[in-house]
This record gives structure tokens, C-alpha cells and sequence, in this order.
């Protein structure tokens, strides 16, 4: 049950109007990267934690209601940048505010003339209001949502979400002079970070969560790096020492041809593998089997309810 308070979370405000970065924000409106993604995508992804992790079941749906309450935010800037380029833009031309973006330099015709060019949807299909779709009119897509199924890959999904969120408002920063749009630009972008930080601190209470998924990886293929670009390698904790967590040391393979001629494709390997690879099939089925349990017992039996209502609440 969702409900509405029509106060904005933060107090948005705009000095004057401006089409031009209007257009711009709506990468944040309709945009793959913007607000209405990241709800829809943490919306999503619930679903599938309710019954094994009901409490990240509610974080994901706190989170994704602050993100709807964001896309107002940026849908009611918008709005606010596109003062007098609507119906009445010709009889608001001559108001203070139209008048702060010429600067006295152009006559009417070149504002609306401006927010023609910049997107003609303002004017021809949604009467001055920000449609779903982004800064090149493409309208906003499902293909924009990663929800897996799998939690720790889905809360990895979105570390990344919100990583390229925050990017994508600290380069709009750099399109206006207004005080006011960078104040609130400021807010959300450091809404990312916090999400960031939550998602981040969710997935480290699910252990084991490495490998994402369940089955882990083939200790054959998993300690080479292929030194694939030799004309020029470079070194670091990614190709050499101790692999992260994994207890084991990388393989640098300095030349990978040769390395997959003489094995043969990789079939043929000098070093015998066979006690981690039954190690590994154990922890398969062992993992598997703890997956499988985790999500059954957290199924009610009989008919199933989504919501907790008393009796009397009901009544």
C-alpha cells in the first residue's frame, strides 16, 4: 500500500526557467539510468527476497519508494525549468523570469525557438510536462531493470545502478548555473551514495555470497590470468600474489597461445586438480541443498498470504 504526501522529500526549487538543461535532466526521469529505473529495478527484486529474506524485502521496498519520491523530484524540476514554454509561452515571454534567460539579448521567438530544438515533446506531446523517456526523446524501456532472482547478484546489480546514477548527476551539475537545481542535484546524487552504502552493507550479511549463485567455480580455470595484451603488461594484485579472498595465488600466463596449444585447450593441464574438483562438486550439492531449504522453509504451507493481518484488523 503506497501512500502519497504531496510535500517533495527535499524542498526543489528553480531561479529561472531554462529548456535547454530541462532536456538534459530528463536522463534522470526516463532515462536507463535514472530515477524510474532504479525504482522499478528494487521494486522488482523484492519480490523474489520476500520469503528467504523478508528483511531485505523491506529494505528494498523503502528504497524503491524513496526512488519513485526522487522521480517526482526531478519531474517537478523540470517542470519548474519549463516555466512559460508552455500554452501560454508566448503571453509569459515578457514575465521576469523569460526575460533572466534572454538577458535581454534575443527576441521571444529564439526561446521558444530553443525549446522547439531542444526537445519538440514538450511542446507538441505533453503540453510542457516531462514525458518518460530521455534527453533524446527514447522512451524509457524494461530492458533498463536487472533483477535476477538471485540476491547477492541482485545487490550487486545494484551497487553498480547506483554508481552510474551518482556519475550521471555530477556531470548534470556541470550544465547549470542555477543555485537552487544544483542544491537539489546535490541531494540526489548523495542519495546514491547512501544507497550504495545500504545495498552494500545488505549483502554482507548474506554469507556465503561469493560466488554469486550457487555452484562455485571450476578450480581449473579459476587462478590463470592471460596476459593477453604482452606488448605492454602491466602488473598488480589483480595478475600477481593472492587472490582476494580465495586463499589461493594467481597464474600469470605470460603467453597464452602457447599455453592453450600445449594444453590442448586447456584439457591437458600439468597440475592435478582432482581432490579440489571433488571438494568442489561436494560444496555444489551441499549449497545447493542449503539454497533449496532456505527458500521452502520460508514458504507458508496451506494458502498462501502475502500480508500479516490480525483478525480483529480485518474485521
Amino acid at each position: 500500500m503506497f501512500h502519497h504526501s504531496k510535500d517533495l522529500q527535499f524542498n526543489a526549487r528553480v531561479s529561472k526557467p531554462d529548456p535547454a538543461f530541462a532536456n538534459i535532466l530528463l536522463e534522470q526521469f526516463g532515462g536507463e539510468n535514472g530515477e524510474l529505473a532504479a525504482a522499478m529495478q528494487y521494486f522488482t527484486q523484492a519480490f523474489g527476497a520476500k520469503q528467504p529474506h523478508p528483511d531485505k524485502y523491506d529494505m528494498l521496498m523503502d528504497i524503491a519508494t524513496e526512488e519513485f519520491s526522487h522521480l517526482e523530484i526531478v519531474g517537478a524540476t523540470i517542470q519548474m525549468l519549463l516555466k512559460g514554454v508552455n500554452g501560454e509561452l508566448k503571453a509569459a515571454a515578457d514575465s521576469s523570469e523569460i526575460m533572466q534567460v534572454l538577458d535581454g539579448k534575443a527576441a521571444k521567438e529564439n526561446i521558444i525557438h530553443a525549446a522547439l530544438t531542444n526537445n519538440p515533446h514538450f511542446v507538441t506531446l505533453s503540453a510542457g510536462g516531462p514525458r518518460l523517456a530521455n534527453s533524446q526523446g527514447i522512451p524509457w524501456c524494461a530492458s533498463y531493470i536487472h533483477s535476477n532472482g538471485d540476491l547477492t547478484v541482485d545487490l550487486r546489480s545494484n551497487l553498480a545502478s547506483e554508481s552510474r546514477a551518482k556519475l550521471v548527476y555530477e556531470h548534470l551539475m556541470k550544465f547549470t548555473d542555477d543555485p537552487y537545481v544544483k542544491e537539489t542535484l546535490s541531494f540526489l546524487m548523495t542519495r546514491e551514495v547512501a544507497h550504495y552504502k545500504m545495498f552494500e552493507a545488505a549483502l554482507d550479511t548474506i554469507q556465503p555470497n561469493f560466488p554469486p549463485g550457487v555452484l562455485q567455480a571450476d578450480p581449473r580455470f579459476t587462478q590463470q590470468y592471460f596476459n593477453l595484451s604482452p606488448e605492454k603488461s602491466f602488473t598488480g594484485p589483480w595478475n600477481e600474489g593472492e587472490m582476494p579472498d580465495m586463499g589461493k595465488d594467481w597464474e600469470f600466463i605470460a603467453d597464452p597461445v602457447s599455453f592453450v596449444k600445449e594444453s590442448e585447450g586447456l584439457t591437458k593441464l600439468e597440475y592435478d586438480k582432482k581432490k579440489e574438483m571433488a571438494d568442489t562438486d561436494k560444496l555444489n550439492k551441499k549449497m545447493s541443498e542449503e539454497k533449496s531449504s532456505e527458500v521452502k522453509a520460508s514458504e507458508p504451507e496451506g494458502t498462501a498470504q502475502w500480508s500479516d493481518y490480525e483478525e480483529s484488523e480485518v474485521k
